[in-house]
């Protein structure tokens, strides 16, 4: 494996990996800022009032975009392994 191959192939997981999370955190911020927007009207300065609405955001995010999630990385991983049999020994 040459150095550009080794580089292309870790510039192309990080990019997936960024791809993949993505969703994952913009559920987080918009929870985490209204939330946050909540809490400084009512003055509750709760610490659990922030972290349950976030869990139970990313549980049902992780629920919904499970098939999407699962599709590409089966897609990602077949990519790879098909560049494998161009890589050379």
């Amino acid at each position: 494996m040459n150095p550009d191959l080794a580089i292309d192939l870790f510039k192309s997981t990080v990019i997936f990996a960024l791809y993949v999370i993505a969703p994952f955190l913009a559920v987080t911020l918009v929870v985490g800022l209204i939330t946050s927007l909540l809490q400084s009207v009512t003055s509750l300065q709760e610490q659990t009032l922030s972290f349950a609405p976030k869990l139970v955001a990313l549980a049902a995010a992780g629920l919904l975009l499970a098939p999407w999630l699962l599709r590409t990385m089966v897609e990602f991983t077949t990519s790879i392994f098909a560049r494998m049999g161009s890589m050379g020994p």
